[in-house]
């Protein structure tokens, strides 16, 4: 099966570890993504997001500044994973995320990539203005 790599840049006027937070907690994941994440943030520990729609295993981890997952989503073809990494980085408190996805089916690439800005970087620029407790 022929598959893509997906690469990304997002930008984000809050500190790193703020947005490492966002998307390595349960309780804030699920807050700006609105549906249910159940997260393990630790080498081997296990993930799952968007009501069980994407799942997988940490692989690598540093707070605050990256990590590697093994990521699929419930509709990929039984077996079929990809490996997700993300890094950050932060100069006077703006955030850059540098996302690279490899090994997506390339029948699910176009839609996976529109997903991660639709899905993932656009909600999770909105959760971020907000101030803190609201």
């Amino acid at each position: 099966m022929a598959d893509k790599t997906i690469v990304q840049l997002a930008v984000f006027e809050a500190p790193a570890r703020r947005v490492f937070e966002a998307l390595t907690d349960s309780a804030q994941h699920s807050a700006f993504t609105g549906a249910a994440a159940s997260i393990d943030a630790r080498p081997g520990g296990s993930f799952s997001a968007y009501d069980g729609y994407i799942s997988g295993k940490f692989l690598e981890l540093e707070p605050g500044a990256r990590y590697v997952q093994r990521w699929r989503a419930s509709d990929w073809p039984e077996g079929v994973f990809s490996t997700v990494s993300v890094e950050l980085g932060e100069k006077r408190g703006v955030s850059t995320l540098r996302f690279t996805q490899q090994g997506v089916p390339e029948a699910f690439a176009e839609e996976i990539a529109q997903g991660w800005h639709d899905f993932y970087w656009d909600r999770l620029r909105l959760y971020l203005e907000k101030p803190p407790g609201r």
